[in-house]
């Protein structure tokens, strides 16, 4: 059967970022076509995932065969939940250090009073994927908080944790993981960016589509 095949990737990344490209390059010389589309929806400044899973629906009205996703980070929880809301249109998942349950990290990783000011004024200033300081608006983290935390995909579903995140903990895969049988959990030496896991990213991968 013929799929269809696409990189998500993360908060504050791009259809350019670093992962996205490397694994690009490396499918086309297996004749695999990995599509790079931009979440940064509808800007990175008014950042959404209800649009991040509405270009996902306008993606999918452009390919008749299904999907197979590598999601990265925020990715990966983008990924996890159109799979859940498309269940016959996704085949299998691929999850890097997925972002799930994103509003309770926040106050983690900034602290609550930067959340407390990010209210007060409505943005909060925020390195986008080249760096440049950007002011994410409120409604991102206040819509996070609306989402499903935790999506429940039932496709069969890798996911690559590094056990070095500081970002994501791997204890978070590792809780996801455990229960279902359909999710298999390889945990490397690295961080979140995974940066020096491309060899196991493409191996695990491609033994996971079988290719």
């Amino acid at each position: 059967m013929e799929y269809r095949y696409a990189y998500l990737h993360g908060f504050a990344s791009s259809a350019r970022s670093h992962k996205g490209v490397a694994l690009q390059e490396r499918l086309a010389k297996r004749g695999i076509e990995l599509w790079l589309p931009d979440l940064n929806r509808p800007s990175f400044a008014r950042l959404s995932h209800d649009a991040m899973l509405q270009h996902l629906d306008s993606m999918d009205r452009l390919a008749e065969a299904p999907w197979r996703f590598i999601g990265s980070s925020l990715g990966g929880w983008v990924a996890a939940r159109w799979a859940e809301l498309n269940p016959t249109r996704v085949d299998r998942l691929v999850l890097l250090c997925p972002g799930f349950d994103l509003s309770s990290r926040w106050p983690l990783l900034f602290g609550q009073q930067a959340i407390h000011d990010w209210r007060a004024t409505g943005t909060m200033m925020v390195p986008d994927a080249v760096g440049t300081p950007t002011p994410l608006h409120y409604e991102f983290f206040a819509e996070s908080q609306r989402q499903v935390a935790v999506p429940e995909p039932r496709q069969p579903t890798l996911i690559i944790h590094g056990r070095r995140d500081q970002v994501v903990p791997f204890e978070s895969s590792e809780r996801f993981a455990k229960p279902r049988t359909h999710v298999t959990l390889v945990a490397v030496d690295d961080d979140h960016g995974l940066a020096s896991s491309l060899d196991t990213i493409e191996h695990e991968s491609l033994r996971h589509f079988k290719l």
